[in-house]
């Protein structure tokens, strides 16, 4: 009983030491960002590199949500006469949910990994440390403008995810499905709130940017100084942030909509 006890207090100790660990480094790199400001051109490629480059991605996946979401939901309602609002689920399921954590999911696989893969190459090929050996810190240069990229990128995603999805429920609803299409937009436009639904969106959106690119530059920036440590570490930026961002989303949404 005592061997149990005390393995079990050593893991949690280790547990412990990570949380101030990261608490520490994300503190770091917070401090270094009003240097990053004052290049913002540090921050708009990383915006492009970050955001830019994982359209496709984005945007196809909205596509392809909103189309199924559209044929599901009209299954569903049809049965019981209630067709005409399909237009309204698929919006509140698009903008308070789905488009956030799919976004965010997907966010973390693709410019999660790259982050972490990134510094990580950075860190096997000291070129951190030669940074620090020439004065210059990385978390000023390397880490803060990718995490101000990473959260100013997010809601842009999340955004173009569920407009395009809104789009594709559209041509499925009513080019395919008869929906009248007067009623497909009145109805979203009476019943969908600005700032109880987009406005809750967008903050579960800037959320998860924050979670997905510190879990992605943290792990790249404490991974192992080898090939297979940097490999490890873009798994585990997945598998964290994933985590993460399911669990926030439960949070923020008992936060956001327990009260009319």
């Amino acid at each position: 009983m005592s061997d149990w006890l005390a393995r079990w207090g050593a893991t949690a100790l280790d547990q412990l030491r990570g949380w101030g660990h990261a608490a520490f480094f994300v503190w770091e790199v917070l401090k270094a960002t009003p240097a990053s400001l004052r290049r913002f051109g540090l921050v708009v490629a990383q915006v492009h590199a970050i955001g830019n480059r994982s359209l496709v991605i984005i945007m196809a996946s909205g596509l392809a949500v909103g189309f199924v979401l559209a044929l599901q939901m009209y299954y569903a309602l049809v049965t019981y006469g209630a067709a005409e609002s399909l237009g309204l689920i698929v919006n509140l399921a698009l903008v308070r949910e789905l488009g956030p954590v799919v976004t965010a999911l997907l966010f973390a696989g693709r410019a999660g990994t790259s982050l972490t893969a990134e510094i990580g190459l950075m860190k096997a090929g000291e070129q951190l440390a030669a940074m620090e050996l020439m004065a210059i810190d990385p978390k000023a240069r390397v880490l803060s403008p990718r995490l101000l990229g990473g959260i100013v990128s997010m809601p842009i995603l999340a955004v173009l995810f569920s407009s395009v999805g809104i789009l594709g429920a559209y041509v499925v609803a009513v080019q395919l499905i008869g929906i009248d299409a007067g009623n497909f937009w009145s109805i979203m436009q009476s019943q969908v709130d600005v700032w109880r639904d987009v406005g809750n969106g967008l903050v579960k959106a800037c959320v998860f940017g924050v979670i997905c690119t510190v879990v992605a530059l943290y792990q790249g920036h404490e991974t192992e100084a080898t090939p297979e440590g940097v490999a490890y570490a873009t798994t585990r930026t997945v598998v964290i942030a994933s985590l993460w961002v399911l669990g926030m989303d439960f949070v923020l949404t008992a936060l956001m909509f327990s009260t009319p």
